[in-house]
């Protein structure tokens, strides 16, 4: 095992004013290990996503054809231009400068900020998506209208399922910035204390 300098200095700086715990870098370690697992998760789940999405848009063209190639176009758009700026994001956060403790915490500082940011485009995609359904449908008012006639339980359970489902989104989207907003914070806090700022030795 590759012994952490760094941490070992740290130790040494700190002997003089407090008893470093001994299992800070184990506590550390573990909590970035974790770290590593949700980040990779997550990227595969968003890959798996994009292309469910681009399956789901090419369904729902022969399905819904009286939509044209308006909604599988919207689709794929929203699709590529999302995983687009996933990537431009976390392009700096994808691995750390070296394999010290302090360059992983500050990659990790680095993910959840780039996260936080990613939460605040998908807001402003949800919208563009919402005003380009409601361009859509107006421009094909006349063939879908029919269609409302025709099946209308069918279309006010859609629009009671899309009134309930918003408000979550909206909550789960508020809880999730909360979340990462009090991770960045955490993990500000044990960079200040390896630079030795206002040092506490806490464990969970």
């Amino acid at each position: 095992m590759i012994e952490d300098l760094e941490l070992d200095s740290w130790r040494e700086q700190w002997s003089g004013f407090a008893e470093p715990s001994a299992d800070l870098q184990r506590q550390v370690r573990e909590r970035i290990d974790r770290h590593h697992w949700r980040f990779a998760l997550d990227n595969v789940l968003a890959a798996a996503g994009f292309f469910g999405i681009l399956i789901f848009a090419m369904f729902l063209r022969n399905q819904l054809s009286w939509l044209g190639t308006g909604w599988a176009t919207g689709v794929c758009v929203v699709a590529f231009v999302s995983a687009g700026c996933r990537i431009w994001v976390l392009r700096r956060a994808w691995r750390p400068h070296t394999h010290s403790t302090r360059a992983f915490l500050e990659l990790w500082h680095k993910r959840v900020t780039a996260q936080l940011l990613l939460l605040r485009i998908s807001v402003y995609v949800s919208l563009g998506w919402i005003v380009f359904c409601v361009a859509l449908a107006a421009n094909n008012w006349t063939t879908i209208g029919q269609d409302v006639r025709s099946h209308s339980k069918e279309w006010v359970a859609l629009l009671i399922i899309c009134m309930l489902v918003l408000p979550g989104i909206c909550y789960w989207v508020a809880w999730l910035q909360r979340r990462k907003t009090a991770e960045r914070n955490e993990v500000k806090k044990i960079l200040d204390e390896i630079d030795g700022n206002n040092f506490i030795d806490s464990s969970e």
